[in-house]
Formats: structure tokens, sequence, C-alpha cells
């Protein structure tokens, strides 16, 4: 297998020092540039052809957004966004993956050498997933999916529960702003860290019929609402009588993921089964795919992502392999097949 190229683009000379040095240490990975600014790093995208590129936002001549839109219209690579834990960070970062970053690692607040030093085995593990990622050539005002007609849900019996990881933000996106305001209760997991779930959760509540936001522990799962895990903390569903609740903790890492799509995912098919949905999106790792077989055993509908659509085909595949997935489907036609199984259940649940 030929070496992964790296070009990083950073203004700090110490991160751009400390990423070369992670790098090199790589015996798969090898550098093909370091860059002060977007302006000197178009040159070497041009000349290196690297398979990805490591990207800073705050940068002299040309900011980071204003390189990557440019970068995703004319030669879509895959790009690692730096990004700071701050809620400009986190707006910046958002911002990011809507223009095709695949990924992003999060500077941490304490020393920005010592951090980054800690973080070597993240760094090097995203670069490698983000080379095998899919990356499509931007389109300037690309149509989002059509929304669909109401789903006429009137009671809390029926939820559809998503997780994702890698390429996930935009995946999930594109599925909630087809659902109508009376969609069944919606609960997500996406791998991703505090202080960027807030922001996240925001954004999708301004594109979206549904309300979207931040889960809380203890407050009641509503139709119409999505509720998106906080950073560092699992997410799961509760019974309250007929209801259900959210649950939130920091419990355990799963599979070295909190929060885990498979905490969700087991709590559906414990406490909900047949009334629930899962859905499955692009994303690196066996995350969810284990508790999705349970989830289709307790009676649920079960949904991968196929790979064409996927960015990495990582948490889908896993799933498909054991046999958890009902459909295998593009992310364009999930939204339709839910709310296809929920017209053809009627008003007592989700059958099969």
């Amino acid at each position: 297998m030929a070496a992964i190229r790296v070009l990083i683009v950073d203004d700090s000379a110490l991160v751009r020092a400390l990423l070369t040095a992670i790098v090199r240490e790589q015996p798969d990975m090898e550098i093909v540039g370091a860059a002060r600014d977007p302006i000197a790093a178009r040159t070497l995208v041009r000349e290196m052809n690297p398979d990805v590129i490591t990207l800073d936002v705050e940068m002299p001549r040309m900011n980071g957004l204003e390189f990557l839109a440019r970068l995703m219209q004319l030669r879509p690579t895959p790009v690692l966004m730096i990004s700071s834990l701050t809620e400009r960070g986190a707006e910046v970062t958002m911002r990011a993956l809507e223009l095709g970053a695949v990924d992003f690692v999060a500077k941490p607040r304490v020393g920005i050498a010592g951090g980054l030093a800690q973080s070597a085995e993240e760094i090097v593990s995203k670069i490698r997933m983000a080379a095998r990622a899919r990356v499509r050539r931007a389109l300037p005002g690309a149509r989002l999916p059509p929304a669909l007609p109401a789903a006429g849900i009137t009671g809390t019996e029926k939820l559809v529960f998503i997780g994702a990881s890698t390429g996930g933000t935009e995946a999930i996106r594109d599925l909630l702003v087809s659902f109508p305001p009376d969609y069944p209760g919606t609960l997500i997991t996406l791998h991703m860290p505090p202080g960027f779930t807030q922001r996240y959760a925001e954004r999708l509540d301004k594109s979206c019929r549904v309300t979207v936001r931040e889960a809380k522990d203890g407050e009641p799962v509503l139709p119409g609402h999505a509720y998106v895990a906080p950073g560092d903390h699992h997410l799961r569903i509760a019974r309250s009588g007929s209801d259900y609740l959210v649950r939130v903790s920091q419990d355990e890492p799963v599979n070295r993921h909190r929060p885990s799509v498979d905490v969700l995912f087991g709590s559906a098919a414990r406490l909900a089964g047949p009334n629930a949905i899962g859905v499955l999106l692009t994303g690196m790792g066996k995350d969810g795919a284990r508790a999705l077989l349970e989830m289709r055993q307790a009676g649920a509908w079960t949904i991968a992502q196929d790979e064409a659509s996927c960015v990495v085909f990582g948490m889908p595949r896993e799933a498909i392999a054991m046999g958890a997935a009902h459909e295998v489907l593009p992310l364009e036609r999930i939204a339709e097949s839910i709310s296809q199984r929920l017209a053809a259940a009627g008003p007592r649940g989700v059958r099969v």
C-alpha cells in the first residue's frame, strides 16, 4: 500500500512542527508539505497532490473556510480540520463540515504543545480514516432533499433512533430537514466532543421543521422533537408509564465512545421494541452495529446507509455483515422509507 500523503496547513510553526513529527512517526504516512497559509498551500496541492490535508481556520491572507470552499469545488480532497474548543471554534467547525471537511480534531483547552502531543493517536487515526473517505465536488446551491408531508402522528408510542460518526453531521441534517413537524420523537447519537453538540443542535433547529435540541436528562420524548446526545455523554431512553424519557449519563465509554450508538440503540431494543425504527449512518468503526441487530431481534425496523452514499462505510458495513438491517438504502431514500413504515404501521406502532 502506498503511504498516505499528508499536507499540513497551519499558521503556527509549533503546530506544523508537532503535526509533522506525529505523521513522520507513522510507517504508512509521509509529509508532502507544510504551509503557513492557504496561498502557499494552493501551490503545494497542485504540485504534491496530497491524499489528506490538515487545515487550521484562522490564518493570514485567506482563512481556512474560504480555502476549503474553493478546494472542494475545484479539487475535492479529504480535509481534517484542526479546531479549537470555543464557541467560535465550534461554529467554524460546523461550517467547515458543511463545506465538505471530512472530520475534525479538537484542540484541547490546555497548552497547545502538550495537548496536540497527547492527541497523536486520534490525529493519525483520523488521517487514516480521511484517506479512505469519499469526498465529492461541492455544487453551489445544491438542493436539499424535499420535505415530506405530515406524518399524522398523534401519540408518543413511535420513536426514531439515529446513529452516526464520520460524515454524520451532514447526513443527519439531510435526513432531518425532510421530517415534517409532527414526526415521531427522534433520538440521535453522533460521535462529537463536548462544546460542539449544542452548536450543532442549534444549527439543525434553524434548518429543520422539527424542533432540535441537545438532550437534557429527564425531559420527555415528544413528537416533532429531535434530541442530540451531548458530547461526552451517553444518550438512552427510559420509560415513565406509557411515556418515554431522555436519559443522559457519563457512564463508561462503550466501543471507546461516549456517546455510543450501541448505548442508544440498546435502550431502544429493550424499551421500545417494535415501536422503534433504527437508522445507522456513515461512520468509522463498528459502534451501533451490534445494538442495531438487537433492535431488529426486538421487532424494530432497521435501516443502514448504503456504501455509495457514505463518507465512511464502516459502521453500516458492520451492521449489514451481521444481518442487522432490514433495508440498505442511499441517504436520500431513508426518510421516505421511514415515512412508509410509519404509514403502514398505523396508530398502534411500528410493526414488521
